[in-house]
């Protein structure tokens, strides 16, 4: 395990550097500059401005500056706030977005888990149809749209909600179900066609021969069983959750990580687009790897071992025996 550990460590530093590199020369590759508003003022100023934060420098001198400063995670200051440096923005945009992200990820894993559960328990009935629909219209409707008609419908014509800022629990509602319906949708329809699956494995039968109350079966035996497709795609849910609060942040005014982000695109802003772009790409890779950890601790089945015969040395995930038993009660 330890060294299944260290090996996907090392994966991830890889993973960060590549993203890194992408990201440079992508930047550099779009024509102009950030200094192009100065250029019909005064030329000197802008080779100044240039020449301060090394944009003078060949391309691959600005290479090994950038990747020293992703090393010891240093990005400067902005380029177009040069009192506050890209690590400041960092500090004072990302606990918002962060925060905004742990909520809508809690609300969604909730409310998708007991809407699949319910649809499961009453399979072809009323509850499941009406559960299937409400998911499908979650999956269908992009966030920024139901962003604005949440803004129009309980902002502007109801008057129940405030419609902006990020002040206190009352707003953080309408960017929560805006951001969440959708994962929420994915893990209900996850969740339903897996409880569906579970609930007709032999050892539930067995349980429900023994007379254990229902709901005990549901949660201790097979809801477990049936949330490992659901922890798989957490991984992937986070990282479009986090990086999905910069349209609905700018959309709702939260002074997150989305406004600076936005910002420094349209500002052509070096420091900023490259340090953010590095920051999320090294916390959705970090998240990616405990949801394998998490996995593998869920469901005692799947072991990593070293098989050294047939994979010269790899690890692999498998079960023991090469099947799957059945989880004892």
């Amino acid at each position: 395990m330890v060294r299944y550990i260290i090996k996907r460590f090392l994966l991830m530093i890889f993973t960060i550097f590549i993203i890194a590199s992408i990201t440079f020369f992508l930047m550099h590759a779009i024509p102009g500059s950030p200094f192009n508003e100065e250029r019909g003022s005064n030329e000197t100023v802008q080779a100044n401005l240039e020449k301060h934060y090394h944009l003078d420098e060949p391309l691959f001198v600005q290479y090994l500056i950038y990747m020293k400063s992703v090393a010891t995670f240093d990005f400067g200051p902005s380029i177009k706030q040069p009192t506050e440096t890209v690590n400041d923005l960092l500090g004072r945009g990302f606990p918002i977005s962060f925060e905004l992200g742990m909520i809508t990820i809690v609300v969604a894993i909730i409310s998708g888990i007991l809407l699949g559960v319910f649809a499961a328990l009453k399979h072809n009935g009323i509850i499941d149809y009406l559960a299937m629909t409400v998911a499908v219209l979650g999956i269908s409707i992009p966030n920024f749209v139901l962003a604005t008609f949440f803004i129009q419908s309980f902002a502007v014509y109801l008057e129940i909600l405030p419609a902006a800022t990020w002040k206190s629990p009352m707003h953080m509602i309408l960017p929560t179900l805006a951001l969440a319906t959708g994962p929420m949708a994915i893990i209900a329809r996850l969740t339903r066609s897996s409880m569906v699956e579970t609930l007709t494995q032999d050892y539930i039968k067995t349980a429900r021969a023994k007379g254990l109350h229902p709901w005990k079966i549901v949660i201790k035996h097979a809801l477990k069983n049936a949330l490992l497709p659901v922890v798989t795609i957490l991984g992937t849910l986070l990282a479009g959750i986090l990086t999905g609060t910069f349209v609905i942040e700018k959309i709702f005014a939260i002074p997150g990580m989305g406004k600076y982000f936005v910002e420094s695109i349209n500002q052509r802003d070096y420091p900023v687009i490259m340090g953010t772009t590095v920051f999320y790409s090294a916390f959705l890779i970090g998240m990616l790897f405990l949801v394998d950890i998490a996995y593998g601790i869920l469901d005692p089945r799947i072991k990593l071992h070293n098989d050294t015969k047939r994979k010269g040395g790899r690890f692999r995930a498998s079960t023991k025996d090469e099947g799957v038993e059945e989880p004892s009660l």
